[in-house]
């Protein structure tokens, strides 16, 4: 290869208080969900600016996820959000993914660029975006020295288990049809410059059922009179909670967690209705088919034994897989990057990251950075901070990765 891992490292460095200043941009105007009309406009004008042609790529949810979403507190989806765009030309094609989403959660850090909203980029989102706004340029940089070409997917909605999977189906992956991916997440909780790995199962699925139950308001002296739905959402999360204990292998990860139990407004009424949102994440693909197999069946039962009625949304969000094959292939180059001491192997995360959408079409690497050291406020936290070091090395990262591999992948296609 003309270009090598540390010349590329150079120019990611040269490039950054650029990156820095992308971040910090993003980070003081976080956007939750699906629909984030700022921060796309802000990675189309970069993008621009670079020489870089790019498409909108999103989508809408049906009607009734949309709705959920909605009162779950993310904004509606008004317009397409995604972006992708392309570097060099033809196959073979590798995708670099960044999500630009931020939490329902307000920042609780003293920073010249702290967000003023009641959002916040508690996740790193921000400092994904960046750090492949970095390697875009590099990549355009050495555009004509590409043996093939470098999809870029800046992608919405990640905290919402949906994002992925609009790009994906309105054609993320296509045009040119994509052979291999590969994704970065910052952690701060690891040493700066640290990159961790899964192979095979790299993340827990995630199934989420909103349960709305209608029952019978009335006067709650006259509870004979009335359906309480209070009453029979407490005996479904009574029983859904002991699911997991009676029914899943202790040898495998399972959890359930009921995050949202809501309804009625005062002590003497018997509400009409009341909500509950359920979320069941594995790595076990069969623990995961068995459990949500009955917690269907569990809430039909006890709904329906207190003359209850309901209506129920199940969103899935699937297992993301490291392709054993294609992290061989990359690890030697994020070595170069990092030094081979500060890449490892590490177990799955027990957390859900909707890339899974992404590796259930092509083989896919995700790899953690790590941004700051032990002991730090950790991911989803309003205190969680990053080492803005890291964001020369995941640019460096994803652009040497990308261009190395389509090396070695062209040289195996001759």
């Amino acid at each position: 290869m003309t270009i090598s891992a540390k010349e590329i490292k150079k120019r990611a460095y040269e490039l950054k208080e650029q990156i820095i200043r992308d971040r910090r941009y993003l980070h003081q105007n976080p956007e939750i969900g699906t629909d984030l009309p700022r921060t796309s406009a802000y990675i189309k004008q970069r993008l621009d600016e670079m020489g870089i042609a790019w498409k909108d790529c999103g989508g809408a949810l049906p009607d009734k996820m949309t709705q959920d979403y909605i009162e779950a507190g993310f904004p509606r989806m008004e317009r397409e959000t995604g972006v992708t765009a392309v570097i060099g030309h033809g196959s073979p094609c590798i995708l670099l993914r960044a999500d630009m989403d931020a939490l329902p959660v307000r920042e609780d850090n003293d920073l010249d660029y702290k967000s003023c909203s009641g959002f916040g980029h508690m996740c790193g989102h921000d400092s994904h975006a960046a750090m492949l706004l970095g390697a875009a340029r590099i990549l355009k940089e050495m555009e004509d020295e590409l043996c093939g070409s470098v999809k870029l997917m800046f992608q919405p909605g990640e905290e919402t288990g949906a994002g992925a999977r609009l790009m994906v189906e309105n054609g993320a992956l296509e045009s040119p049809r994509v052979d291999a991916a590969f994704g970065l997440h910052v952690q701060p909780t690891d040493p700066t410059g640290q990159i961790g790995y899964a192979v095979g199962v790299n993340s827990a699925s995630l199934d989420t059922f909103i349960l709305k139950i209608q029952g019978k308001g009335g006067h709650s002296s006259q509870p004979q009179l009335c359906t309480d739905p209070l009453m029979i959402m407490n005996q479904v999360y009574q029983a859904l909670n002991l699911l997991v204990s009676r029914e899943a292998d202790p040898a495998v990860m399972a959890t359930l967690t009921c995050g949202v139990a809501k309804g009625g407004t005062a002590v003497n009424i018997i509400p009409d209705g009341a909500e509950l949102h359920i979320g069941l994440r594995t790595l076990d693909v069969e623990a995961a088919e068995h459990l949500k197999q009955r917690i269907p069946e569990i809430i039909d039962h006890y709904v329906k034994a207190w003359n209850g009625e309901y209506d129920m949304t199940v969103f899935h969000t699937p297992c993301t897989f490291s392709d054993q094959k294609l992290c061989e292939a990359i690890v030697p180059h994020i070595s170069e990057i990092v030094g081979e001491e500060n890449v490892r192997k590490i177990p799955p995360m027990t957390g859900t990251e909707d890339f899974g959408y992404v590796t259930k079409e092509v083989p896919g690497m995700f790899a953690f950075i790590g941004a700051g050291s032990p002991g730090n406020a950790p991911l989803h936290s309003p205190k969680m901070v990053l080492d803005e070091e890291v964001l020369p090395i995941g640019a460096a990262v994803h652009a040497y990765a990308a261009c190395a591999w389509l090396e070695e992948h062209e040289k195996e296609d001759r």
